[in-house]
């Protein structure tokens, strides 16, 4: 009896699977991803204070939350009360979870004065796999 030794073809067809199944997950939890873009402008007294805040919401929220994928504020050049937050999370229910933190709800209940005009904007990511770097 001759023992045969496993090919090269089999290996690379298992190979190839395993990454056709981990491209169809990764696609899958783009596909949920929940993505926003949050425009604000907040009272020219209340600027600095308005930045500390939301510096560490933010820091905290990408440190300490799984579900938030990216959280990326800049302020406008020439006005720069104006703001806009880009706010990717992982899926609806990482959203509704951040909304319940503790730095969140800090960040909200310490700025409701300051927000003079805030919108939120739903959007659809046009290249969803794309990474921040």
């Amino acid at each position: 009896m001759k023992i045969r030794k496993p090919g090269l073809l089999p290996l690379l067809l298992i190979t190839v699977m395993l990454a056709v199944a981990f491209d169809s997950n990764v696609a899958a939890q783009e596909k949920n991803q929940l993505v926003r873009v949050a425009k604000l402008i907040i009272d020219s007294a209340r600027l600095e204070s308005y930045k500390a805040l939301l510096k560490e919401g933010i820091e905290t929220a990408v440190r300490v939350e799984p579900g938030v994928l990216t959280l990326y504020a800049v302020s406008e050049k020439d006005r720069p009360t104006h703001f806009t937050i880009l706010e990717i999370y992982a899926d609806a229910n990482a959203y509704k979870a951040h909304l319940q933190t503790p730095h969140f709800l800090k960040y909200k209940t310490g700025t409701k004065d300051m927000v003079k005009s805030f919108e939120l904007v739903e959007t659809i990511p046009l290249v969803p796999g794309m990474k921040i770097k």
